[in-house]
């Protein structure tokens, strides 16, 4: 049991990104989409932009680890708010959840809590509940699950493939898509052959159709002018906050090329 906690050591180098995982995580739940998947790959990036040793990503370095699974679970949760205090459903999880509520007669919205103070804590109770029992069933199972880890690839390489082949065709009973599958698996083979990131591409193609909607959404508001962009504070903030989140790398990138040449 002593191995499965962390040291004083990881905790030192996982505090940060635990910290950046959870607000990124609940940045990215509080508007639609699917939540865990682009906080998780957002966190990722992230982590490994500000690292001083981003060829340990994927090697075994906390870092990659902490941040992610943090901006997962914040993001699961933080979807909830939406769903409390606006009745919308951001995610087919509280979807679901709405639906649920619906049937019983209950509508999410700014009364909720008022109305049914008992339902609102339930929920947030449960949310505690439902870790503590996972952690309960899934300590037993680390060693068996670090022990896949063991299986000989030539062994465990076909059983994914027939997994990820069975899967995709369940979606749509297509063989079309798993021809899709397999030329998108030569491309992340071939992009991580020659140390491109996968994670960029993987973000837009999730979210490339949902901006494409939003933004003719956002022009037909606003009669084709696209100074709706720029006159509201929320998404002024956003606009910002994407450039300089793109030119952070840059600026970081000048500065150790300054520092080098100074030496």
């Amino acid at each position: 049991m002593r191995e499965l906690y962390p040291s004083l050591q990881d905790l030192r180098r996982s505090i940060g990104a635990i910290l950046r995982g959870t607000g990124i995580g609940f940045g990215v739940g509080l508007v639609p989409g699917p939540a865990p998947v682009i906080a998780t790959y957002a966190s990722y990036m992230t982590e490994r932009r500000i690292s001083k040793h981003p060829e340990m990503f994927g090697k075994g370095a906390i870092e990659g680890v902490a941040g992610p699974e943090s901006a997962n679970n914040s993001a699961c949760q933080a979807a909830f708010i939406p769903l409390f205090v606006l009745g919308i459903p951001f995610a087919p999880p509280t979807a679901i959840l709405l639906g649920a509520l619906l049937i019983h007669g209950v509508t999410p919205g700014p009364m909720l809590i008022g109305q049914h103070p008992e339902l609102f804590w339930g929920v947030i109770a449960s949310m505690y509940i439902g870790n503590f029992i996972l952690l309960i069933l899934n300590l037993p199972f680390v060693p068996l699950f670090a022990n896949i880890l063991r299986i000989p690839k030539r062994m465990l390489l076909p059983l994914i493939i027939l997994f990820c082949v069975t899967g995709m065709f369940t979606v749509n009973n297509s063989v079309f898509d798993i021809w899709m599958m397999l030329v998108f698996g030569a491309l992340g083979f071939l992009m991580r052959k020659w140390a491109y990131e996968g994670a960029p591409l993987l973000l837009a193609l999730v979210l490339g159709p949902k901006l494409e909607v939003a933004f003719r959404q956002s022009l037909m508001i606003s009669h084709g002018d696209f100074g709706i962009f720029f006159g509201r504070p929320v998404s002024l903030a956003f606009l910002v906050g994407t450039i300089v989140f793109l030119l952070f790398p840059l600026v970081r990138l000048a500065f150790q090329k300054r520092k080098k040449g100074g030496e």
